[in-house]
């Protein structure tokens, strides 16, 4: 039996993308770039529109993506007394209210938080198979301050989305939606800070 997003991406690989020129951030003040590291150091602000991450960057380095396979580590620089803080892996992305983005939270108790979320020109809509309907979703994504390795698999043309953290064989949180059949990918949180690096990008241009 065929696992759940378990499809071939393709074999394009993009990576060594870290320095500045390789992304375009909602708020580019808020950012900085090392050698190896792309790091949220501002909390982002909400913004008019829809309700939907308030601060993110897109890798505009390589294509927009069809199937994609993200592989990044990721890193909660927020304090750990802070319940409700995240990171977020952005996916499918065609335009500022148009995205796919995994919700990275220490907190799954609440709608909006460590989940699989779609922005369609409106208020953000959770997605994933995990969330209950009413107050628990999958197990909390990140709840300490060190380095987590996440996998983001999005196949558009069956429109399976998968959430990988440490290494598990099992996805943490799983989707399907086809609204968005390719986009860019990118990294933020709705109002925390954090970091990335190691990111490597596998699929097959849109």
């Amino acid at each position: 039996m065929r696992e759940f997003a378990s499809g071939d991406v393709g074999d394009t690989t993009v990576r060594h993308t870290s320095g500045a020129a390789n992304w375009a951030p909602v708020t580019p003040a808020k950012w900085q770039f090392t050698r190896d590291q792309v790091i949220l150091a501002e909390a982002g602000e909400s913004r008019p529109g829809p309700r939907r991450p308030f601060e993110y960057a897109v890798l505009t380095a390589g294509p927009a993506w069809s199937s994609v396979l993200l592989d990044a580590r990721v890193r909660l620089d927020t304090p750990v007394e802070i319940s409700n803080r995240d990171v977020i892996i952005v996916f499918g992305w065609r335009s500022d209210t148009e995205f796919y983005y995994a919700h990275l939270s220490t907190d799954n108790t609440i709608y909006p938080h460590n989940g699989i979320f779609k922005v369609n020109n409106a208020d953000r809509e959770r997605i994933d198979h995990q969330w209950n309907g009413r107050s628990r979703g999958a197990n909390p994504a990140i709840t300490d301050a060190d380095w987590h390795r996440v996998r983001v698999v999005h196949l558009p043309a069956t429109g399976e989305i998968a959430v990988y953290v440490d290494g598990h064989r099992d996805p943490l949180l799983t989707a399907k939606d086809t609204t968005f059949g390719s986009g860019r990918v990118g990294f933020g949180s709705f109002d925390n800070v954090g970091r990335l690096r190691n990111l490597t990008i596998t699929g097959t241009p849109a």
